[in-house]
């Protein structure tokens, strides 16, 4: 099989892609990865040239600056990134598009395209502005971008049922819908010396992740911040309360740091499904996190929950207090982590893959949410 990805150098979403991509060369599939979004990084770039190295023609990548849906300057969006995956297209040949931006659903190949939704911003919105969006040229041509491509891909794939239902909320004559959980495989660094103290990861910038709750957390031990501050207009504050404010983090870096803490807080009001925290469960961090309704789908009873400062701040005492029940929390993460594997991510991209490439030409594949493909969880 032949696999047009798109991905962004952003954030989460080039975890997702290169954990899915490393899975399909294993199991004998080409990829063409084309980055979206802004140029990417040494390390991003360095992480393409081994793939190259180790699969040969079965891997290829291509860099583009085109912006994302929801960056500020998205007139040219779809036009800019539609003119680099139709070249690689014709070159590549793939068998089907998957992007994971809305808008390339209607991308003019005659393939099957099947688009993820990691965010959106009109849910986004929801959580981060009760008051809701201006009206604006932006507003507008995001709207337009979103709902052109979602009506017009083949299938849509969300990681948590919550993620699905608010695209069922915010936009009409949708396509068929897979849940599909993300998922994350590593081997953590070694560490002889864990300490009782806390970690979150930004994008500082993005309100969505709430960061600025910690100004008013009152916690017996340190807590450690990792993320970018900027992002177009957007920035965060230089000073968080007393959380010591780390800048944006090598991968290795970051993996360390997870592998040093006890507790990972995902303080974020609006999250589809979120890798972060997956990384630091597997690296032995228990997962602490904001009691809202799609972070509870994912973890269910393995993280433990706050509601605001005072909450999360009783939460981070007890834990210091108390050995025993940080331990039984770090091993209850743990355990959910190992089941949100890439393999059974990969699993279930893999057979809607099958079901979009079975189904007759021009024709939508008859299919529904099937949350078994890939976590087989309740």
């Amino acid at each position: 099989m032949r696999i047009l990805l798109t991905t962004d150098t952003i954030g989460g979403v080039w975890t997702f892609t290169k954990e899915l991509t490393t899975e399909l060369l294993q199991r004998g599939h080409a990829v063409a990865l084309v980055s979206l979004g802004r140029e990417p990084s040494h390390e991003q770039q360095a992480w393409c040239a081994a793939q190259n190295m180790a699969h040969g023609s079965s891997f290829q990548f291509t860099a583009s600056n085109a912006p994302l849906e929801w960056m500020e300057k998205n007139e040219s969006v779809f036009t800019q990134g539609a003119g680099v995956l139709l070249r690689v297209a014709k070159q590549f040949r793939p068998d089907l598009l998957h992007s994971s931006q809305f808008c390339f659903g209607a991308l003019s190949l005659d393939i099957p395209k099947l688009v993820t939704a990691h965010t959106d911003v009109l849910s986004w919105a929801d959580a981060c502005r009760p008051r809701g969006l201006e009206r604006s040229r932006w507003l507008h041509q995001y709207r337009s971008l979103v709902t052109q491509g979602l009506q017009a891909c083949d299938a849509i794939a969300s990681p948590t049922r919550w993620m699905a239902m608010e695209l069922a909320r915010h936009y009409d004559d949708l396509p068929p819908s897979y849940l599909i959980r993300n998922g994350r495989s590593l081997e953590p660094p070694e560490s002889r010396l864990r300490t009782v103290q806390a970690v979150t990861v930004g994008p500082l910038w993005d309100e969505a992740k709430n960061i600025e709750m910690l100004r008013t957390v009152n916690s017996p031990i340190p807590i450690y911040v990792a993320g970018e501050r900027r992002c177009g207009s957007s920035m965060a504050p230089r000073q968080m309360g007393r959380a010591i404010l780390l800048g944006s983090l090598p991968q290795s870096t970051l993996l360390t740091l997870f592998a040093h803490s006890s507790i990972y807080i995902a303080t974020s009001i609006y999250e589809p499904f979120g890798i972060a925290p997956l990384e630091a469960a597997l690296c032995g961090c228990a997962v602490v996190a904001n009691d809202i309704a799609s972070l509870r789908e994912v973890w269910g009873d393995h993280a433990l929950y706050f509601d605001g400062p005072r909450s999360l701040s009783m939460l981070l005492q007890q834990l210091n207090r108390d050995e025993g029940q940080l331990a039984q929390a770090r091993q209850r993460s743990l355990a959910r982590a190992h089941e949100l594997t890439a393999r059974r991510m990969a699993d279930g991209y893999e057979a809607v893959y099958g079901e979009l490439l079975a189904s007759r030409p021009g024709v939508r594949p008859q299919v529904k949410v099937q949350p078994d493909l890939a976590t087989h969880a309740a």
